[in-house]
């Protein structure tokens, strides 16, 4: 088994004379859900566009899966879904899903029964010949989630998942993402709301202003916190 899922170590990031993450360490292990936890602007988003390889950190390293360099080397292990989703409002639900998967190398029968079987699970199944334009936002945030998950990744990234979600339908996401650390996989996920690492987290990670406050298993947390 491996050591760890992703290990962040020593990340900074410019953004000109801002320094959005300084300094920024942690690990997370295989098969849990970790949270990275702050107020807006905290820097958040920026770690995970560094973990998935979007932008590259000016200093530090990050490792995923045992050993993989972040990007083209762990590509095909990870699936991640950003804070600015990003859909074809023009095409067709199921058609969007599997050309997703596709896109990542799966064959298109399987990409087909990939989509058809997601779709089902987030209650979606009604919907498949639709153009993703005719769904409700958070219609089109789980079709995202669906084309995030549809090659099966080892290592998830979501990126504030649960923002502009119904009670209703932030119920379903979060147990197919609790699903998915019983399957084996990792999950890393950001958001601004302690309630919602709460409600679902192993471990967290607290940053402000780019730093990290404090991180470790979510229960240790707080019991040392009642301590207090």
């Amino acid at each position: 088994m491996m050591d760890y899922a992703v290990r962040v170590t020593g990340i900074t990031k410019r953004f000109g004379n801002h320094k959005a993450v300084a300094d920024l360490s942690f690990e997370v292990p295989p098969g849990v859900i970790y949270g990275v936890l702050g107020p807006n602007g905290a820097g958040k988003s920026t770690t995970l566009r560094m973990v998935n390889d979007i932008i590259a950190p000016d200093e530090g390293e990050i490792r995923l899966l045992g050993g993989l360099h972040a990007g083209r080397e762990a590509a095909a292990h990870v699936g991640f879904l950003p804070e600015e989703r990003g859909l074809y409002p023009k095409m067709r639900v199921a058609e969007m899903i599997a050309f997703m998967g596709e896109l990542r190398g799966m064959p298109a029968r399987d990409a087909a029964r990939a989509a058809a079987g997601w779709l089902e699970r987030l209650g979606l199944g009604e919907w498949t010949r639709n153009k993703v334009q005719d769904l409700s936002k958070g219609m089109q945030q789980k079709v995202q989630f669906a084309a995030t998950m549809i090659h099966e990744p080892e290592l998830v990234i979501l990126d504030e998942p649960w923002s502009g979600l119904d009670p209703i339908n932030a119920d379903v996401l979060r147990e197919v993402v609790r699903d998915q650390t019983r399957s084996g996989r990792t999950v890393l996920f950001s958001t601004h709301l302690m309630e919602q690492a709460e409600q679902i987290c192993d471990q967290i990670c607290i940053i402000a202003r780019g730093k990290k406050v404090l991180d470790g298993k979510l229960a240790d947390i707080k019991r040392a916190a009642a301590e207090e």
